[in-house]
């Protein structure tokens, strides 16, 4: 999945007023972890991710195994927060910040 730099501007300009809904710490990507990011792909489409990492290298690695795993892209990565976007094709038009966004 690759989006324009249209698109992207757009999902970027959404996602802006978004609070990250997952915050991965110490422990790492645990089962229940995975759990609430799929959950929240399903639902949302577009999510943050608080990641609490030492170094860049580590941040960086530890978004792209996530987005690869669940067939996600990164959107955009500020400090230790990433922007994840999954299309869903049957999304509910009430929780998908996609779908209710009027940008």
């Amino acid at each position: 999945m690759t989006l324009s730099n249209a698109d992207k501007k757009r999902v970027r300009s959404i996602g802006h007023d978004l609070s990250p809904v997952v915050t991965v710490a110490q422990k790492g990507v645990t089962e229940n972890i995975k759990t609430e990011i799929e959950r929240a792909l399903k639902e949302h489409e577009l999510i943050k991710i608080k990641l609490i990492t030492a170094t860049r290298e580590e941040k960086k690695c530890l978004a792209d195994s996530l987005c690869q795993e669940f067939s996600a892209e990164c959107i955009q990565s500020i400090g230790h927060v990433i922007l994840v976007y999954r299309p869903s094709k049957n999304s509910d038009p009430r929780l998908s910040n996609i779908r209710r966004s009027k940008k």
